[in-house]
């Protein structure tokens, strides 16, 4: 395998950018648009759910970056899968105890799940490149 062979993981980066940018600005300029698509009453500080749209927004350029040069840029995909595994761990405790219905889980079908293979695929190959996750880890 050579570095070339990250080329392949292009296309999902850019789209996961373009994703990123358009649901984080739907979510900070039109809070209530996911809540009235799933039937839920908007939280009592909408704020709160502006921010979150901000931080996926935030993670549209390092995508960009990624696509661009995808030999570069494991660790911002390395961060990127870390809030993707996280997001459905933290849904499944939210609607297990009774704090969120189970429709609110679109959101991590959208913004993790479906990106998640790639991600994973992407740091696997990019780790044997490197010779294993710790030269990968240690940026060698």
């Amino acid at each position: 395998m050579t570095i070339k062979t990250l080329t392949h993981y292009k296309p999902w980066f850019y789209a996961a950018a373009i994703y990123n940018a358009i649901w984080g600005a739907l979510a900070v300029l039109f809070p209530r648009v996911f809540f009235d698509l799933i039937g839920m009453p908007p939280p009592n500080y909408l704020p709160l759910w502006q921010v979150v749209g901000m931080f996926v927004g935030v993670y549209a350029p390092a995508y960009w970056w990624a696509a661009r040069h995808p030999e570069r840029h494991p660790h911002l995909i390395l961060i990127g899968f870390i809030g993707k595994a996280a997001g459905p761990i933290g849904f499944a405790y939210a609607y297990l105890t009774g704090q969120l219905p189970l429709a609110f889980g679109l959101t991590n079908l959208t913004n993790d799940l479906i990106w998640l293979p790639a991600f994973f695929l992407y740091l696997r190959d990019s780790a044997r490149l490197r010779g294993g996750w710790l030269p990968l880890l240690r940026d060698d």
